[in-house]
């Protein structure tokens, strides 16, 4: 998290708050909803979901309480190899 904002401020500080305000408004959802993501059995099967933020993709474990957010990634990376 920390090093994809200090790339988004690198351009700009505000569009940095911005992502930073809703990553966390999506962690808040996901603690309350942890279903509210996918199973994604094509790039993965460990028992995580996938919730999309801007052009981003939270990997988290939804199996545990409190929720568990595993990666977040560049949603045009190789997901699938990232998670092996």
């Amino acid at each position: 998290m920390t090093e994809i904002l200090e790339y988004i401020a690198g351009d700009s500080i505000e569009a940095a708050l911005r992502v930073h305000d809703r990553f966390t408004e999506i962690f808040e959802l996901l603690a309350d909803n942890p279903e509210a993501g996918h199973l994604r059995d094509d790039l993965t099967s460990r028992p995580v979901r996938f919730f999309p933020v801007y052009s981003y993709l939270v990997v988290y474990s939804a199996g545990v309480r409190p929720v568990e957010i595993v990666r977040v990634l560049g949603a045009a990376r190789d997901v699938e190899s990232l998670l092996k």
